[in-house]
């Protein structure tokens, strides 16, 4: 086996910058007040409001009541930020980046597959930010015709951030979260001025449900934790400030978003009107249209996340490659995509692009921290291939489309198929991201004990 990079390597102080090339050795200079701002900023999103209807009213049960909505959020995000923390780990232990990380389960070749599908999923997501912005800012500032320009701004912006990584995370510490906790106080205390309904009255049914939709929101970060870790000063910090930081802000926002349900926003099946409605009534409370303006510009660092987290997947297949380059190329693109695509099309294929890695996470955390351990995981462009570990994978990504499978061009009906031919029947207990990652995690154990030592 090869030792991986040395975690202790010493840090240059006049290093302010990410390296351009993954040959470079990555800088240890966030602290835990730098990754707590960053993480918490990831927390909060526009899209957390409008979550929250799939958490109040569970697909395929009647609504909830705002307890047991609540209390789904809580368990979802403590579950769902648990896998998002130890995920940071790897990179702070390492300096390797996420997909690098991937060399030493599959091999260096075979990790492409999963950096493919990572930067499918990440360009994705940063074109669907990139449209919430623009949608965002044409209610905040109706201007005739002027989509284009807010997607514009909003793509050259989030390219800029790219180019420069960790100053913009040391500006999200000191500026972006203060400005955010008090617009988010704000529109809570104007949220809870009008009268609030019962907080029993609904139903506990669909409870596993709502909170399968709040773990996988958490768990999407989990391909990019350790892009931000590696450059943590030590694993602690990183696992202390990703978990504090991004758990209670997400329960802020997706609270804020059941308050905003259960009092103004009527609840609707259609996305478009229910971020129309959620949007107006942030802005028609007093001075509200300033609280907005601050969480539209702060959504910007959801899109900068997520193409930076490209441009470093990217730097696994072509890691002497300069991630500027790199980062206007993908800056670009998610501009374009964002002008001509209708994003929420995409949307369900997003989601199954997301539930490859619950599986295949628990796959190398069983491997990293239970049956071989940091110090000889291989992270060099010469890992050997280990085709076994994909076995665990497949079953994990299996169990997660027997209990949800995504309804993408027929996708839906496939599994439908399967789970007949099994006779496989869904209960409401049922969660597929706890059940994909349990049972990728049990076969890896399998695998290891039933597979000769040179093949694993």
């Amino acid at each position: 086996m090869v030792t991986t990079v040395d975690a202790a390597a010493p840090v240059d102080a006049r290093v302010v910058e990410a390296p351009l090339t993954l040959e470079e050795p990555a800088p240890r200079v966030l602290g835990f007040t730098d990754q707590l701002g960053l993480w918490a900023n990831l927390g909060v999103s526009l899209l957390g409001p409008v979550g929250a209807l799939g958490v109040l009213v569970p697909f395929g049960f009647s609504p909830l009541s705002l307890t047991a909505a609540g209390l789904a959020v809580v368990v979802g995000t403590v579950l769902g930020t648990l896998l998002v923390a130890t995920a940071t780990i790897p990179g702070a232990q390492t300096g390797a980046p996420s997909m690098v990380l991937l060399r030493g389960l599959f091999g260096a070749r075979a990790s492409y597959v999963p950096t493919v599908m990572n930067c499918l999923q990440l360009v994705g997501w940063g074109v669907f930010e990139i449209v919430i912005i623009a949608k965002a800012c044409q209610q905040l500032l109706p201007w005739h015709d002027a989509r284009w320009v807010y997607v514009v701004v909003a793509g050259v912006l989030t390219t800029l951030m790219t180019l420069w990584p960790l100053s913009v995370v040391r500006v999200l510490r000191r500026y972006a979260l203060a400005a955010v906790v008090l617009a988010t106080v704000y529109l809570f205390a104007q949220m809870l001025r009008n009268p609030l309904p019962s907080l029993s009255h609904g139903s506990w049914a669909g409870f596993w449900v709502a909170a399968d939709v709040v773990i996988a929101v958490s768990v999407s970060w989990v391909p990019l934790a350790s892009d931000y870790s590696r450059h943590s000063r030590s694993p602690r910090i990183a696992f202390t400030s990703s978990f504090v930081g991004y758990s209670l802000t997400q329960v802020a926002y997706y609270a804020l978003g059941l308050l905003a349900l259960a009092t103004v926003v009527h609840a609707s099946d259609n996305q478009d009107v229910l971020q129309h409605d959620m949007f107006a009534a942030f802005i028609a409370v007093p001075v509200g249209w300033l609280a907005f303006a601050v969480l539209v510009l702060r959504e910007l660092d959801q899109s900068f996340v997520d193409s930076y987290s490209t441009v470093v997947s990217l730097q696994n297949v072509w890691p002497r490659f300069d991630r500027r380059i790199f980062g206007v190329a993908v800056g670009s693109v998610a501009t374009v995509l964002a002008l001509v695509l209708h994003i929420s099309d995409y949307f369900s294929f997003l989601y199954l692009l997301g539930s490859v890695f619950v599986p295949m996470f628990a796959v190398f955390v069983v491997d990293y921290f239970l049956l071989r351990g940091h110090r000889d995981w291989d992270t060099t462009e010469s890992a050997r291939p280990r085709w076994i570990m994909l076995l665990p994978w497949v079953l994990g990504f299996a169990m997660y489309q027997l209990v949800y499978a995504p309804d993408v061009l027929g996708w839906a009906t496939l599994w439908q198929h399967v789970r007949d031919a099994l006779h496989f029947t869904w209960q409401s207990w049922m969660s597929a991201s706890v059940l994909s990652f349990a049972v990728a995690a049990v076969a890896t154990v399998l695998v290891s004990l039933i597979t000769p030592r040179r093949l694993r």
